[in-house]
C-alpha cells in the first residue's frame, strides 16, 4: 500500500519528488509509488556532485530485482550533494524513498521549471490514472 505523498514537495509526471530546502537547494528522490514498481531496489547509480543536468534529464540510475530505471531530474540544477548511504544500503528507498531514500541535492538552475510540476493532490490523480 502506497504511503500519502507529502504536500511539501512538488512531484514530476515521471515520479520524482522535489522538495526546496529554503537555502537556494532541493533534494530530489523518487515517490513511493515509484519504489513500489520497481520492488527491491538492489543498486543504485548516483550523479557525481557538480554534474549540471537539464530539466528531464538523467539524474541517477535505480536497478531492482525487477528492472534498471532512469531518474530524471524535475528540475534542472547543479549536483551539488548525493545520498552516499545509498551506495551500501540501496534499500532505503524501498523504507523511506521521502526521507532517508533520497537521491540528490540539487542548486536549481530555472525558477520557473516548478511550475510544470504537480502538487500532492495532482499527483495522486495522475497515479490513480496510470493504475486504471
Amino acid at each position: 500500500m502506497s504511503k500519502a505523498n507529502p504536500t511539501d514537495r512538488l512531484y514530476s509526471k515521471d515520479h520524482q519528488w522535489i522538495k526546496d530546502q529554503g537555502d537556494g537547494t532541493a533534494v530530489v528522490g523518487i515517490t513511493d509509488y515509484a519504489q513500489e514498481m520497481l520492488t527491491d531496489i538492489v543498486f543504485v547509480e548516483l550523479p557525481p556532485i557538480g554534474k549540471v543536468v537539464g530539466q528531464n534529464g538523467l539524474l541517477a540510475v535505480v536497478e531492482s530485482i525487477k528492472s534498471v530505471s532512469d531518474v530524471y531530474a524535475p528540475v534542472s540544477g547543479e549536483v551539488i550533494d548525493i545520498n552516499k548511504t545509498l551506495e551500501e544500503t540501496p534499500e532505503l528507498i524501498n523504507q523511506d524513498s521521502f526521507g532517508e531514500g533520497w537521491l540528490a541535492r540539487l542548486k536549481p538552475g530555472n525558477a520557473a521549471e516548478v511550475k510544470s510540476l504537480l502538487n500532492a493532490a495532482d499527483y495522486e490523480a495522475l497515479i490513480k490514472e496510470e493504475k486504471h
